[in-house]
């Protein structure tokens, strides 16, 4: 079988030259090719760890190739990228192995040539590495902490800009570390002490409590969780914890008529069918139809009969169900800047030019689905990403508007452990990758009852 590292290869080729997101082409190659123990671990670490630190390692290699890196050989820009992420960032590996391993690979997938190239290219890497400087943090702070922790440029101006020098730094910091695999318990059918006692026998996971979410199990190391017989049973749902608060902001009472927008593939609605006992009526609308077939796949494995479907544009439902959901859940589409650490290309992949679209949008989904609430119900919007534009001030302009809307005290629904800036008397929160889960936006507003 093919080395970690050839393997690590064939991923940032995919992901490179072909398109592929990351975490995709890492499932397809894991699926392929069945790496087990410490090679798993090191091909997720090798691809994750490259690919999150892309503008830094080709930074250094510029500094050390003549032609510029998007023109050589895709094979050989990729061997030369891992390589120099095993030799700047892991100390385990000696930099002779790595420099060895990439020139073996040079020799089978490039021109003959090649391979003293990257011989040369990576013996000066490791000859200058401790030499070398990012730019002054004093006076081009943008560059030094775009370089120091491989972030886009624009997203680090963005982040300075709106959280200042400190937070900006633990944001980023946050953002290079791997993400624990959270699991939500299924507790219509188990608790989280049993879970975790069958995980440990199952398959020998390290497993712990979450901090916040209260059927949250934390899984440490890389597994292919959905091929666990407890995952077939329907025993926990894969889903990071701060979407399981979700859930507990809107707190829906059993019985309730439950409207999930935008809210393939189910997370948060099977979440909330877990809550009311499956009692009750959850409707999930998505536009896209092979998404609600996950919606589908997930209650039937959940064994959850609360939940239905409905494919439609979440801009117009207002048509179809204006005054009637006792509760309205709207997880819109957004930037996704809080999962960052979670799928680690993604940072490449984003542009500034998305948010004035995207804002449009999520205004859009908003006024649509507050109208759906019947008076005296609640709203919750919520986000997997952080800053004003999409979080806090989609909020206040909505409030601005409806004046028959008023934000909720979230202190009866979530830990104040997680309330950083005592926001959520207020009625919402904006939870930061560096408290161990993904950045998420949280509001739960309520419509005022008619007068009597």
């Amino acid at each position: 079988m093919p080395s970690a590292r050839e393997l690590a290869l064939k991923v940032l080729y995919a992901v490179d030259v072909e398109g592929a997101y990351g975490n995709l082409a890492l499932t397809s190659v894991m699926g392929k090719y069945r790496p087990q123990g410490p090679e798993r671990s090191l091909l997720t670490e090798l691809c994750y760890g490259t690919l999150r630190r892309l503008n830094t390692i080709d930074w250094v290699l510029a500094k050390f190739i003549k032609r510029p890196l998007c023109e050589q050989n895709p094979w050989i820009r990729n061997i030369l990228r891992l390589a120099v992420y095993q030799i700047l960032y892991l100390d385990r590996i000696p930099p002779a192995a790595a420099t060895n391993e990439a020139v073996e690979l040079a020799k089978k997938y490039a021109p003959p040539s090649m391979a003293g190239f990257v011989n040369a290219v990576l013996r000066r890497v490791v000859r200058e590495k401790d030499n070398l400087t990012f730019p002054d943090i004093r006076t081009n702070p943008v560059d030094h902490l775009a370089l120091k922790y491989s972030h886009p440029t624009w997203l680090v101006e963005m982040w300075l800009k709106e959280f200042g020098l400190e937070e900006t730094i633990r944001i980023c910091e946050a953002n290079n570390q791997p993400a624990a695999a959270t699991l939500r318990t299924n507790l219509l059918r188990t608790t989280r002490e049993e879970l975790m006692e069958r995980l440990r026998r199952e398959a020998d996971l390290r497993v712990s409590p979450t901090l916040y979410a209260p059927e949250g199990i934390r899984v440490q190391g890389f597994f292919d969780l959905q091929h666990l017989p407890s995952y077939q049973e329907g025993l926990f749902y894969i889903q990071d914890e701060s979407s399981m608060l979700a859930a507990h902001a809107l707190a829906p009472a059993s019985g309730s008529f439950v409207l999930d927008v935008c809210g393939a593939p189910g997370g948060k609605a099977t979440h909330l069918a877990e809550l009311m006992r499956d009692s009750g009526r959850i409707l999930v609308v998505d536009i896209y139809a092979h998404r609600l077939a996950l919606v589908v796949a997930n209650s039937r494995r959940l064994g959850l009969k609360s939940v239905e479907t409905l494919q439609a544009d979440a801009r117009s439902l207002d048509q179809q169900f204006a005054g009637q959901a006792d509760y309205v859940l709207a997880d819109v589409p957004c930037s996704g800047l809080g999962v960052l650490r979670r799928k680690p290309d993604i940072r490449w992949r984003k542009e500034p030019e998305i948010f004035p679209g995207l804002v449009t949008l999520q205004q859009e989904i908003l006024e649509s689905a507050a109208a759906c609430v019947r008076p005296g119900g609640v709203l919750l919007y919520c986000t997997c990403t952080l800053g004003e534009a999409e979080n806090l001030g989609q909020i206040k302009r909505f409030l601005s508007r409806h004046p028959d809307f008023l934000l909720e005290d979230l202190r009866p629904f979530l830990p104040e452990a997680l309330d950083r800036e005592g926001t959520l008397r207020h009625g919402y929160i904006q939870i930061m990758p560096y408290q161990g889960m993904d950045g998420f936006f949280i509001a739960r507003l309520r419509r005022k009852k008619l007068a009597s």
